[in-house]
């Protein structure tokens, strides 16, 4: 029997050795960005890009229009829709940022929360 809780502690450790050194290097920028696309509420950020590239795609459909308009009416008429949805659109994918720091705040507190029972333990 305690040559299994011996196997059973240097796998634990090795474990945790091994999500020590994965929450020591700091991911990179696009690698924080597509890990807003996973998890529980990874739809929600799926929904919000969609959402936004379309936005993005009539805004341009819309600004086009507005530089072949002829007139002033028309051109208010395609500019005004453009300028707003375009603004929204860039709105949406900004407010996708916060998720990305809340993401590396739960990380540090991961990183403490080891620390601590590692010191304890």
């Amino acid at each position: 029997m305690n040559k299994v809780d011996t196997l059973i502690a240097e796998t634990i450790e090795a474990e945790e050795r091994a999500f020590l050194e994965e929450l020591a290097n700091e991911p990179g920028y696009f690698h924080q960005a597509f890990g807003m696309f996973r998890g529980s509420t990874g739809w929600v950020s799926w929904v919000m890009m969609i959402a936004q590239t379309l936005m993005f795609l009539a805004g341009v459909w819309m600004a086009v229009n507005f530089f072949a308009a002829g007139n002033s009416v028309d051109q208010l008429r395609w500019g005004l829709p453009a300028a707003t949805i375009l603004i929204i659109g860039g709105m949406l994918k900004m407010s996708l940022m916060p998720v990305m720091q809340a993401n590396r705040v739960l990380r540090e507190l991961r990183r403490l929360e080891l620390a601590i029972a590692a010191s304890k333990g």
